[in-house]
């Protein structure tokens, strides 16, 4: 599946013909944009064959898993970016005592790698899957009268901001998440709340090893290495730049504040422990006091004075009632219990 635009004289039409592009890119006075989604063997070939493009950098582009990254080659550069989302809103059950209980599937980010190679007049993008911002930006390039610089710089900059930006609303999700989690450890404990830390914790990992390597690729573009961002795109490439430090700032943030919510999660089961050992020691020690007075008591001696008292056994049950009060008083005011 592919599109093909080209603007030049003022106007934008789309082509059909592949082919065609060799003869296109030849020509300075136009921008062109080849948009390749799940390329066959036929459509990679054919990057070589009308672009040029080296075989090292076409195997790069279309194999998966590959670091972010910007590579120049003769002619062209290729830059590889991932762009980021959430691939379902979290589904909710509630527990026996009517709290509501969240499962986060394991992975939750949906990463869809994105290779753009940029040339003097061309842009070509090549994903496996649809990707929202490669379609709203191509939307937006073929809108009539757009007021839009039409330059390679200029697409280049909309597609690299357009991801920037939905790291945003990703991470606004991250944070409403922790939030929710931060208030359910404190105010309604629950055992499922170490697996959704350890979860969200994994997320902003996985986001953070995408999100570094980007800012070093566009330090590269900032430097002008890369001729195609020349005078004025500088100045938007470092508002992109800025995002990418701040969505940076913010993961680490959001991964010490899990760490804190972790410490704290564990620290409420060992204090929950301990006040349950804590009553448990001192209802034995009440009982053991008890159990020493029936056990006087219940000895079968022949010759023990109390065993002829018509009050002996009352007179046990309120030496039990009275030792068992006192260490409940001795113990409260030490603050025990």
């Amino acid at each position: 599946m592919y599109t093909l635009h080209v603007y030049q004289h003022g106007s934008l039409r789309q082509l059909t013909n592949l082919e065609a592009i060799s003869s296109y890119i030849q020509e300075d006075d136009l921008t062109l944009w080849l948009d390749l989604e799940a390329p066959d063997e036929t459509e990679v070939a054919l990057l070589h064959e009308e672009f040029g493009f080296h075989p090292l950098a076409i195997e790069d582009a279309v194999r998966h898993h590959e670091r972010p990254k910007v590579d120049a080659y003769p002619g062209s550069y290729l830059i590889i970016v991932y762009a980021a989302s959430y691939r379902g809103e979290r589904t909710g059950h509630d527990d026996n005592n009517g709290a509501s209980k969240t499962a986060l599937p394991d992975p939750q980010i949906d990463l869809r790698q994105l290779a753009i190679f940029a040339g003097k007049n061309f842009i070509v993008t090549i994903h496996q899957h649809p990707i929202v911002e490669v379609s709203t930006t191509l939307a937006r390039w073929t809108t009539p009268n757009v007021q839009l610089n039409l330059s390679v710089a200029a697409l280049l900059h909309a597609l690299l901001d357009a991801i920037v930006d939905d790291y945003f609303t990703l991470m606004d999700q991250i944070v409403d998440w922790v939030e929710e989690l931060e208030d359910t450890i404190f105010s309604r404990f629950r055992e499922g709340a170490i697996a959704e830390i350890f979860a969200i914790k994994k997320d902003l990992l996985l986001l953070r090893r995408v999100v570094t390597p980007e800012r070093d690729v566009l330090n590269v573009l900032l430097r002008q290495e890369v001729p195609i961002f020349q005078g004025n795109s500088i100045v938007y490439l470092q508002d992109v730049y800025d995002h990418l430090v701040r969505v940076t700032d913010t993961i680490d943030t959001y991964r010490d504040l899990l760490s804190s919510a972790l410490d704290s999660y564990l620290s409420l089961q060992s204090n929950q422990l301990n006040q349950l050992i804590k009553t448990l020691t001192l209802s034995s020690i009440i009982l053991m006091s008890c159990s020493l007075i029936a056990g006087i008591y219940g000895m079968n001696f022949h010759y023990m004075p109390e065993l002829t008292w018509p009050l002996g056994y009352l007179f046990a049950l309120g030496m039990m009632l009275t030792v068992g009060l006192g260490l409940v008083l001795v113990f409260r005011s030490r603050k025990w219990w």
